[in-house]
């Protein structure tokens, strides 16, 4: 009688856990060992009613870069020409480090450069690496929209951001689960301004930021549609510049005939007239 030789500790791996494909059992102890290895922050600034500026800042780990190679370098060139095109600035702190700083002047010109740079077309790598894998890039939609209702000296904003990180709820490689994206990814959208901005919440699950002074922080969820709302007020230089004119003429009129001398008594007709002889 013949008894099946008992396995060993390799069969029984295998057996419990079937390696069809060696090579994503790599990908996935790889991607393990990427927890936070990015960093994406985006930020809007605000001065005035007609001043501010969106900033990014993006931070790689360095295990990321090793196991991505080239693509993830020319994703980052790739920021900073699209930053240039928006007349914005790119400062690249290292290889794998930028902060890009783009200008806006109203309400208008932010909704047009913000979803401009971060629609799902310009959001991609370059021909080159576009063209490697076209049909495996997540698509992300992202929408900003800002309403302003003028009140004279003060301008009331309301600002409404839509991003829609669904497809990031899972990193995949054709149909193989390998990691979480929220233990990959850091993402985080703050507000900046003046006297501070209140935060809407419209449902129970809404995202709560942090506050920091004047500075409002959302962290971003991986694989959900993130919906924020948020109202502020800002000041308004054309309104202030009206009301100093305003001032400036009243305060001339209001010294010119109560301290200073009627020009009609200073300059009579009879003199003027000899004068003119």
């Amino acid at each position: 009688m013949k008894f099946p030789s008992p396995l060993n500790g390799r069969n029984r791996i295998k057996r419990v856990f079937p390696i069809r494909n060696p090579i994503l059992w790599v990908v996935l102890l790889t991607s393990l060992l990427l927890s936070g290895c990015v960093k994406y922050d985006v930020g809007l600034n605000f001065d005035n009613s007609n001043s501010g500026e969106l900033v990014q800042h993006i931070k790689l780990g360095e295990r990321l870069t090793s196991f991505s190679g080239d693509s993830v370098y020319e994703w980052l060139n790739s920021i900073e020409r699209r930053a240039r095109e928006l007349e914005g600035k790119a400062q690249r702190v290292s290889q794998e480090e930028i902060i890009v700083r783009i200008p806006f002047s109203n309400g208008r010109e932010l909704q047009e450069k913000f979803n401009e740079f971060f629609n799902s077309h310009t959001n991609q790598p370059s021909k080159s690496v576009q063209s490697e894998s076209d049909s495996e890039l997540p698509k992300i939609e992202s929408n900003v929209l800002l309403e302003q209702n003028n009140f004279l000296l003060l301008v009331r904003n309301r600002l409404i951001y839509d991003l829609d990180l669904r497809s990031l709820s899972l990193i995949a490689s054709k149909g193989n689960v390998l990691a979480n994206a929220g233990s990959i990814l850091d993402l985080e959208f703050s507000l900046k301004t003046p006297w501070g901005a209140k935060n809407i919440r419209l449902t129970e699950t809404a995202i709560e930021p942090e506050k920091n002074g004047n500075r409002l922080v959302w962290k971003l969820q991986p694989g959900e549609l993130n919906h924020i709302e948020a109202v502020f007020w800002l000041p308004s230089p054309l309104g202030i510049g009206g009301l100093l004119i305003i001032l400036f003429v009243s305060g001339g009129l209001y010294l010119r005939y109560n301290f200073m001398p009627d020009p009609r008594i200073q300059f009579p007709p009879k003199a003027a007239a000899i004068q003119e002889q």
